[in-house]
């Protein structure tokens, strides 16, 4: 268990594991939840639920309840210790694999439902004689930028990581580049 001791004694790390569960909450998770995220991510060996309740001051149950929720975000695994029956977890320490795996869920989780929803409002908006001309192209052009996004979401996926990293550190040189190719300037 000294890993945890060593963790939590550390102001900075403290100060992260607090600052990544204010982040969580922020975005919508638990705040139980981002920090025991953020106390794995930091943790150089696996923990079981009880070093995790301790070392973060949290009920056992609200530990049991988050560690099923990331690992269904595959944000954490269980992990066999030998010598141990307990169940142990170990974060995804790789941070570009941990954003798409947050990417990912947050997408399957809110934006294709709202895209399912919209589609159908869509449909039924086409079919209203009564709906404002205005209403019903603001809905279809949200359509159609969901339809962008979850285009370009997928083809990024399927980016060979290095490259993915280059064209993010490019930022708005790409944009130079699209210029430099005949595409059109924008305004």
């Amino acid at each position: 268990m000294t890993e945890i001791i060593d963790i939590t004694k550390s102001n900075a790390a403290s100060q992260f594991i607090l600052y990544w569960g204010d982040m969580g909450n922020q975005w919508g998770v638990n705040r139980s939840v981002a920090q025991i995220h953020a106390l794995l991510y930091l943790s150089a060996k696996p923990l079981n639920a009880e070093q995790i309740a301790e070392a973060l001051g949290i009920a056992r149950s609200n530990v049991s309840n988050s560690l099923k929720e990331l690992v269904s975000w595959r944000l954490i695994r269980r992990v066999p210790v030998p010598g141990d029956r307990r169940e142990h977890y170990e974060a995804e320490v790789d941070v570009w694999e941990m954003g798409i795996r947050i990417a990912q869920g947050r997408k399957e989780r809110e934006i294709d439902p709202a895209t399912q929803a919209l589609r159908a409002c869509v449909a039924q908006a086409e079919t209203e004689s009564g709906l404002d001309p205005i209403a019903l192209k603001r809905m279809q052009d949200m359509q159609d930028f969901l339809a962008t996004a979850d285009t370009w979401f997928r083809d990024m996926l399927t980016v060979p990581r290095p490259k993915l990293v280059m064209l993010m550190k490019m930022g708005t040189k790409v944009v130079s580049l699209l210029n430099f190719t005949g595409g059109k300037k924008s305004g």
